[in-house]
Order: C-alpha cells, then sequence, then structure tokens
C-alpha cells in the first residue's frame, strides 16, 4: 500500500469496477481500484449468470438497452469463449399471459437488433411432439427457443482484475475507502486494509464510484449529498435463486412466464443440478447481509411447478443465494419494471472529476467501462 499519485482511483471490485480499471489500464493510466471484501463478492457472484439481451426488456421499450446488450453478447462470447458458452432458452406459452404474437414479435425483434452473427436464430416449436416438452404439463403445447448466453460471473470479474493488474494497476482487495476529499484540485483518498486497520492515503486525478450497492452509502459518508441535492439515488432489489437436483435432460434452459409478470428461469446447473431464479424484491438494509427468505423460497417453487409436470418442494431445496441489484432509481413503483440500463453521474461541483455509476448489468459491463 504505497502513498503515491493515481491518474485514476476506482472504489468497487465488482465487474464494473473490475472492467474499468482493466480499460483504463490497457489505455495507459495508473489505476488504483479499492474493494472492501473480495473480488465479485456482492452482486457480481449473485447474479442469474446470463450474457443476455434482456428479452423482456423490450416490453419496457428499452430498446437501446437491448440493443446494445445484444452486441455486447456477441462481444463477449468472441472475447471469453472458456468462460462464456452458448444457452439454448425454451419459453413455453402461456395464453393467459401474453399473446402468441406478440412473443414472435418479441423474438423477431430481439434476433435483429444487435446483429446476431454466432447465435442460432429463434424458432416457433410444437411442444406437444417435442423433445423439449417431455417435462412440461400438457396445458403447455406451443413456444419458442432462443439462443442467449451463460457466463461463470464471479470468474469474469477476476480474469478483468488480473488482466488490469498485468497492466500495472494496483488491486487492493480487503481495502476499504475511508474518506474522499478534494484539495489543490486533486482527490485525496483515504483506504485502511480490514484485519490489519493499517490507514493509507493516496491522491488521484479522478475517482469513480463503482461501489454498486454501497455507491449511495459512499457519497453519503463523504458528504456529497449534502453539497449536491441533484445527485440520482439507488433503488436495492433483491434477487435470489435456489439450487434443486437435477430436474430435466439436455443442456437447454427455460424461461417460465408468471402471472405477476415476472420471469423466472430454470438452467442447468454445475452438471447435477437446477438453478431457478430470480426474485425481483424490494430491499432495505444491509447489502452485505442479504439472504433468501421463505417466501421468495415458496415462489420459485410455485414458479417452477406452475410449467413442469414434476413438482419440486422447499425440502428439494439444497442451496439458495442472492445479491443485491443496485438499480438507477428511475420512480418505477414495481421492482420489475425499474430500467437495468446505467447512468454516469458527473459530481460538476468539484475541479476534479469524479464520476458515480448508478445502475448497469454484467452483459453492457465492458460498455460501461469504455464510456
Amino acid at each position: 500500500m504505497s502513498n503515491k499519485h493515481y491518474d485514476l482511483c476506482i472504489v468497487g471490485g465488482g465487474i464494473n469496477g473490475a472492467g474499468i480499471a482493466r480499460d483504463a489500464a490497457g489505455r495507459g493510466l495508473s489505476v488504483l481500484l479499492l474493494e472492501r471484501g473480495d473480488l465479485a463478492q456482492g452482486t457480481s457472484s449473485a447474479s442469474t449468470k446470463l450474457i443476455h439481451g434482456g428479452l423482456r426488456y423490450l416490453e419496457f421499450y428499452e430498446f437501446k438497452l437491448v440493443r446494445e446488450s445484444l452486441k455486447e453478447r456477441e462481444r463477449l462470447l468472441a472475447i471469453a469463449p472458456h468462460i462464456i458458452w452458448p444457452l439454448e432458452f425454451v419459453l413455453p406459452h402461456h395464453p393467459g399471459i401474453r399473446p402468441l404474437w406478440m412473443i414472435r414479435a418479441g423474438l423477431f425483434l430481439y434476433d435483429r437488433l444487435g446483429g446476431r452473427k454466432k447465435l442460432n436464430s429463434s424458432k416457433f416449436l410444437k411442444l406437444s411432439s417435442h423433445v423439449f416438452g417431455a417435462p412440461l404439463k400438457g396445458e403447455y403445447m406451443k413456444g419458442f427457443s432462443y439462443a442467449d448466453c451463460w457466463v461463470q460471473d464471479a470468474r469474469l470479474v477476476v480474469l478483468n482484475a488480473m488482466d488490469a493488474r498485468d497492466r500495472s494497476a494496483e488491486i487492493l482487495t480487503r481495502t476499504a475507502c475511508t474518506s474522499l476529499e478534494q484539495k489543490d484540485n486533486i482527490w485525496h483518498v483515504g483506504y485502511e486494509a480490514i484485519g490489519s486497520g493499517e490507514r493509507q492515503t493516496s491522491t488521484a486525478s479522478m475517482v469513480v464510484n463503482a461501489a454498486g450497492p454501497w455507491a449511495e452509502n459512499l457519497l453519503r459518508q463523504s458528504g456529497f449529498y449534502d453539497a449536491d441535492s441533484s445527485i440520482p439515488t439507488l433503488k436495492l432489489v433483491k434477487g435470489s435463486h435456489i439450487i434443486v437436483p437435477r430436474q430435466f435432460e439436455g443442456e437447454h434452459a427455460y424461461i417460465l412466464q408468471q402471472t405477476d409478470g415476472r420471469i423466472v428461469f430454470a438452467i442447468p446447473y454445475e452438471n447435477n443440478f437446477t438453478l431457478i431464479g430470480t426474485t425481483d424484491e424490494p430491499y432495505e438494509g444491509d447489502a452485505g447481509a442479504v439472504k433468501i427468505a421463505p417466501q421468495e423460497i415458496e415462489y420459485l417453487c410455485a414458479a417452477y411447478n406452475n410449467f413442469f409436470r414434476k413438482p419440486i418442494t422447499v425440502s428439494d431445496v439444497m442451496s439458495t443465494y442472492s445479491g443485491v441489484r443496485a438499480l438507477y432509481d428511475d420512480g418505477a413503483q414495481e421492482a420489475r419494471k425499474i430500467t437495468r440500463d446505467y447512468v454516469l453521474f458527473h459530481h460538476k461541483n468539484y475541479a476534479a472529476p469524479m464520476l458515480s455509476i448508478f445502475g448497469g448489468k454484467i452483459t453492457t459491463y465492458r460498455k460501461l467501462s469504455e464510456e
């Protein structure tokens, strides 16, 4: 922990922080990244582990976000095929939720918005006679298939951080940012090693707040909201997953529409298991202490059982994990309707530049980092 000057100090070692460190170091900037826990310890290791365009975002007219995500899906598949690979999704048609024509139109757009090259196009399926329909209840006679990608999310973060380190970035884990203060047109950043309590201060020409669910806390503890009431706020949303023994054969996944408007995925996981998630629940409290609630487990079991012949129960659940999404508060009342796009907020009250990141998703981290 050296007391020296950096071009850029990044607070947060999730996918956005690690991606920014890699991009900046690759452009020749001296970079310091501070992460109070471990890389990908928070949201970036608790995702549904998908690189995808976000088919359901089309329903909320998020065409720009979907287009950008689909383009990044292709790029990331080319960049990291050892940890990102294609995954076929089966979407059974539930006539009481969305009409067949609407889904067909959405998939038509999904196939074309991002300049798809590597992945298969969507197809209409007669599930009553197709192997993909075998584990489903008899009333699901029609559906569609389309392609997205699966990712080892935490490993993607670590690989970005390793590449940033190889380009001379300094990556400090178990190191908490304790203060941000501007003097003489540069930032004085205080930080402390967790465990030893060793304190240090370095200077930086620019700061990026990429602390995810803790981004707002960092600004409040440093007095930023007191100085500028225009700073956005976060809407924290909990996403929980359950893991059960393998429930169906094949390497495809299912995307299950729910009557409350939410989407639940059932995905082959680690050879012998099925991953089911996620929930979208408003969350208040410590993002580091998040865990699944009993009602979420019941919800995910019921969401799965709405579609499959062989039901699962709470007793089948072998493991769970939960994470907190730090979404830009756009005023939407329902968690599922809050935008997944990101906002880069420039703190203009200071001579030295500082950006805070609100929102974002793992698929668009590279684009966010570049911007």
